[in-house]
C-alpha cells in the first residue's frame, strides 16, 4: 500500500450519549497518527439519527475532546447538516443505474423474513425490486434507493490492523441509501462524508468491521478513493467480558470528576491495545513520535484499574507544583456544587504540593490530603482522628504544647522539640505527634506532620492544637 504523504483522519461520534472510554482510544489513536504524520484529524458529529441526537451528547463529546487534549482541526462538521449532499449522491447514482428504487413495503419484507427464518436462511433483502421497471401502480406509492450491490464475487477488506478480511458478496444484500421519507442512511452517509472530506485512513472500532465490506461498495459505485482501514479490537473489562457500567465508568468525564489527569488518560488508552516494547509510562510528546499502525494488537484489551491509579499518581508526582495546583483549583471548580479557594488557600496550596503529591493517586485524594489547609481554625475530626484524640491523647497533646510554643516555628525545630518531649516523658515519637496530627489537620493521616506545622504558622497551629488539648 503506497505511503500517504498528508494523511486526512476522523474521528465520528453519534451524539446520542457520553464519550464513552472505547470512543476516547479510537479518537487518540486517530489523533496520533495524524500529529504523527503532520496530518489532518478531523471531527465529525454523525448526528442523523434526529431522534436519538441530542445537544447535551454533542457537548459531552466536544468537553470530553477538549479535557482529553485532543484538538482536532478546523470546525466540528455536522452530518445531518450536510444531507442534501448524499442525496445528490444517492440521485447521481439512480441515474447511473448503480441503484434502484424500492417498492416493498414494510409488510412485504417482514412476511419476507418470517419466510427466510422458517428456511433457516439468513434474512436479508432478496433483491425483488432489482430489476424490476415501476409502472403505473407504483405512481405516488413510497420507495427507498437501494445500492446495486454486486451478487457474485467477494468484497476483500484490507485492514492495517486484521489483515486482509473477505467477505462473499453473496451474503451482502442490496443495502438501502435513501428512506422513503428522503433522508440518507447512516451507510450513505458516512461514505460520502468521507470521501468530500479526503479522508484518507478510516481508523474506528472492530465493530464497524461488516460495515466496511458494505461500504466499499458504495465506495465503488462512487468511483471514490478507498481509505486505508484498520479496526480496533474492542476494550473488555477486568474480567474478560465486555466493558460495563457494572465494571466502572463508562464515559470519559467521568474520568474526569474522578481525578485523573488528562496526560494519564491518554498514556493509559494509548496502551490498552498498543505497545512500544515494555514501555509502561509514554508521555505524549514521545506517543506522537513512536506512534503507528504495526503495533496495534488484533486482541480485545482489559481494563486495569489499579494500573490506572498507579499511572496516574505517576503522572501527579511528574507534574510541577504550580501547574497541579492550578489543575486542583480547575477540578475543584467543576464538582458539584463548584468548590472555590481563597488566595490564602491557594497560596498554602501551592507551598504543600511537594508534599502533598508525594502520596496522592487521583486529585481527589489530592484534595482530601489538603482540605485542612484550606481554612483557618480548628478542625472537624473525621473518625479516625476522634480515635487518636482519647483522653489520653489529648493530655499528650497539652504537655507537649509549651516546648512547641518556645521553639522556633521550622520543621526540622518542631520535629526536634516534639522527639524531645517523647524521649522525657518515655514515650515514642508517634505516641506525641499522632494526637498533634488530628488536632491539626482533622485527620489521622497527612502529609509531613512538622512541614505542615510550619506552613500554617504557629498563630493558626497553635490555635487548632489548643482546642483539642488537655481533658
Amino acid at each position: 500500500m503506497a505511503e500517504i504523504t498528508k494523511p486526512v483522519l476522523r474521528f465520528a461520534p453519534s451524539p446520542t450519549g457520553m464519550l464513552h472510554i472505547g470512543g476516547a482510544r479510537t479518537a487518540l489513536f486517530n489523533w496520533l497518527y495524524a500529529r504523527h504524520t503532520g496530518g489532518t484529524f478531523l471531527l465529525r458529529i454523525e448526528d442523523t439519527d434526529r431522534e436519538r441526537s441530542t445537544p447535551e451528547a454533542v457537548d459531552a463529546i466536544l468537553n470530553g475532546m477538549r479535557w482529553m487534549g485532543l484538538d482536532w482541526d478546523g470546525d466540528a462538521i455536522f452530518q445531518f447538516a450536510r444531507a442534501g449532499r448524499h442525496r445528490e449522491v444517492a440521485e447521481k447514482l439512480l441515474a447511473e443505474n448503480k441503484a434502484y428504487k424500492c417498492y416493498a413495503t414494510p409488510e412485504e419484507l417482514t412476511e419476507m423474513r418470517e419466510a427466510q427464518k422458517a428456511a433457516k436462511q439468513q434474512p436479508r433483502y432478496d433483491g425483488r425490486w432489482r430489476d424490476r421497471t415501476p409502472g403505473p401502480a407504483e405512481d405516488g406509492k413510497p420507495y427507498v434507493i437501494r445500492l446495486r450491490a454486486p451478487q457474485s464475487g467477494q468484497t476483500i477488506v484490507q485492514d492495517v490492523v486484521m489483515g486482509d478480511v473477505t467477505f462473499d458478496n453473496s451474503t451482502l444484500d442490496d443495502m438501502i441509501l435513501l428512506r422513503s421519507d428522503g433522508t440518507p442512511t447512516y451507510m450513505l452517509a458516512v461514505v460520502v462524508d468521507d470521501a468530500d472530506m479526503g479522508i484518507t485512513h478510516v481508523i474506528r472500532g472492530a465493530d464497524h468491521l461488516n460495515n466496511a465490506a458494505r461500504q466499499l461498495q458504495l465506495i465503488d459505485a462512487m468511483g471514490a478513493a478507498i481509505p486505508v482501514y484498520g479496526h480496533l479490537p474492542l476494550i473488555n473489562g477486568p474480567d474478560g467480558a465486555k466493558l460495563s457500567k457494572r465494571h466502572g465508568a463508562l464515559a470519559v468525564e467521568a474520568y474526569r470528576d474522578m481525578g485523573y489527569l488528562p496526560e494519564t488518560m491518554r498514556n493509559y488508552l494509548l496502551r490498552l491495545g498498543w505497545s512500544h516494547g515494555d514501555d509502561e509510562i509514554i508521555p505524549t510528546v514521545q506517543a506522537i513520535a513512536w506512534f503507528n499502525f504495526e503495533a496495534i494488537g488484533k486482541s480485545a484489551a482489559r481494563m486495569d484499574y489499579k494500573k490506572l491509579d498507579n499511572l496516574n499518581g505517576h503522572y501527579i508526582r511528574q507534574t510541577a507544583d504550580d501547574v497541579l495546583a492550578a489543575e486542583l483549583v480547575t477540578f475543584l471548580g467543576l464538582l458539584t456544587p463548584p468548590q472555590t479557594l481563597s488566595g490564602m488557600a491557594q497560596e498554602r496550596l501551592r507551598a504543600a504540593m511537594p508534599s502533598l503529591k508525594e502520596r496522592a493517586r487521583t486529585l481527589l485524594e489530592l484534595n482530601q490530603s489538603a482540605e485542612f489547609l484550606y481554612t483557618d481554625g480548628p478542625r472537624t475530626l473525621d473518625e479516625a482522628a476522634a480515635k487518636l484524640l482519647t483522653p489520653e491523647g489529648r493530655a499528650i497533646l497539652a504537655a507537649a504544647l509549651p516546648l512547641l510554643d518556645a521553639t522556633d516555628w521550622s520543621g526540622p525545630a518542631l520535629e526536634a522539640a516534639a522527639r524531645s518531649h517523647a524521649e522525657a516523658n518515655g514515650l515514642k515519637l508517634g505516641q506525641v505527634a499522632q494526637p498533634l496530627r488530628a488536632a491539626l489537620t482533622g485527620k489521622a493521616s497527612s502529609p509531613p506532620l512538622f512541614e505542615m506545622l510550619a506552613l500554617l504558622g504557629r498563630a493558626e497551629s497553635l490555635n487548632r492544637l489548643r482546642a483539642y488539648a488537655g481533658s
